[in-house]
């Protein structure tokens, strides 16, 4: 009797093992697109330059560029049906690197870490109006550029001077994008109808890993898209 309760228990668990190893293994697709969100986030903790890992991970097509700029940039109610490819790329590059560089600065704590993280000259980026019609596009695209250098800049100086900062950026580093992300223990779908613009067409397939949308193009999975829910633009 022990010996067949023993000969079951052991069935259940093989069992169990086989069904877990079985959830675990992934298309090579969906391994693919997590090894390009991790390359994206790896190269962009290094220095915090999103331009940098924009380029080596995100789609190399420019039309399909150009579509992700008008779609995540959201300049109200300018039409960007006829501007430039390379200002509207511009724009979404400045934009995304103004909220990163943010991020370790978000949510001071009192009246004095806030007027340290933010002085006048770095509140008025946050104030800057935007543009009103496509010809104002080109000089809000060199302004923003600038503004994200200043806000870089900003954000040095306060590392060497507080250790506060070295913490903050610490936490973002390693919690935020150097923190691994695991496939789930069942297969990953790809998704259509991505509803961002005009991105994709509707048949399309694409993974949605946590924030990032992946998709294959050419051959090799590149990010098409970060949803971020707390956007600011």
């Amino acid at each position: 009797m022990i010996k067949i309760c023993f000969t079951i228990s052991l069935l259940i668990v093989v069992a169990v093992t086989n069904t877990y190893g079985q959830r675990m293994k992934q298309p090579r697709e969906v391994i693919e697109a997590y090894q390009v969100v991790t390359e994206f986030q790896r190269l962009f903790a290094q220095d915090l330059d999103f331009d940098r890992a924009y380029e080596a991970t995100f789609t190399k097509d420019p039309a399909r560029r150009r579509a992700i700029a008008i779609a995540e940039s959201e300049i109200g109610g300018v039409s960007a049906d006829t501007a430039d490819g390379a200002t509207l790329i511009s724009i979404h590059k400045s934009q995304m690197q103004l909220f990163f560089l943010l991020l370790p600065l978000a949510n001071p704590v009192g009246a004095a870490e806030h007027a340290l993280f933010f002085p006048p000259e770095i509140r008025m980026i946050f104030d800057r109006k935007r543009p009103t019609g496509p010809e104002q596009l080109p000089s809000y695209a060199a302004q923003l550029k600038q503004d994200a250098e200043r806000l870089r800049a900003h954000l040095h100086h306060l590392v060497e001077q507080q250790t506060s900062i070295v913490e903050r950026l610490r936490e973002f580093k390693e919690g935020d994008l150097l923190k691994k992300m695991e496939p789930p223990n069942e297969i990953v779908k790809p998704l259509t109808a991505y509803a961002r613009g005009n991105v994709l067409r509707a048949e399309d397939e694409y993974y949605q890993l946590g924030h990032y949308i992946v998709f294959r193009e050419n051959g090799e999975m590149r990010i098409v898209g970060i949803r971020l829910f707390w956007r600011m633009f």
